[in-house]
């Protein structure tokens, strides 16, 4: 089932000064669900950033000099987009799993909230790989990158079978494919795999 972007707006009532209620409150929309539609964009800008950061030579926990570019590479991506980004996701399929829900065109289940732990332990793990061996770091790619391949092919197949054009269902694509293309491509260029 897809909902489209009016179905999650939020009126607010706002008073007036003298405090009553204008007419036009129920038309108004709560500026936190306005952010919250633009929240779909953090997981791509996200893996941008980390890819900033390397490209720019921006120093990871961890990194010693003389270790290359793959190498600090390697450690932003998982402490960003595999680490921090999948605690956030956590939080967001837990504490707003209703709202997150709506912005993929799901409605909330159990099955939500085990994502959201399962994305907790991802997180947690990416960020504590980030500064350590890179035996660490193909355990990690190796759960991290198999969720969000099948995640994202999961994302295409709504996308044609049910046509679900929700940015949350759409956005999220970019780094279900681009943070795994990443890990996989620096680990190689690194020699690690």
């Amino acid at each position: 089932m897809s909902i489209d972007h009016h179905d999650v707006r939020e009126p607010v009532d706002v008073p007036d000064r003298d405090g009553t209620e204008s007419a036009d409150s129920n038309e108004r929309v709560n500026p936190f669900a306005q952010m919250s539609r633009l929240g779909v964009l953090v997981l791509p800008i996200v893996w941008i950033v980390a890819w900033v950061l390397a490209l720019t030579e921006v120093q990871a926990s961890g990194y010693h000099s003389g270790q290359g570019f793959s190498i600090n590479a390697i450690r932003w991506m998982l402490y960003l987009p595999a680490g921090w980004m999948f605690i956030v996701s956590g939080l967001m399929h837990t504490k707003f799993a209703k709202r997150t829900a709506a912005m993929i065109g799901w409605q909330t289940n159990g099955f939500q909230y085990e994502l959201g732990f399962v994305c907790f332990g991802l997180g947690i793990a990416g960020v504590y790989a980030s500064t350590h061996s890179s035996q660490s770091w193909i355990a990690v790619t190796i759960p991290t990158t198999t969720f969000l391949v099948f995640a994202g092919i999961n994302h295409v197949v709504e996308m044609v079978r049910d046509h679900n054009y929700n940015p949350g269902n759409t956005f999220v694509c970019i780094s279900d494919f681009g943070v795994p293309i990443s890990l996989w491509a620096l680990l190689f260029a690194a020699h690690i795999v």
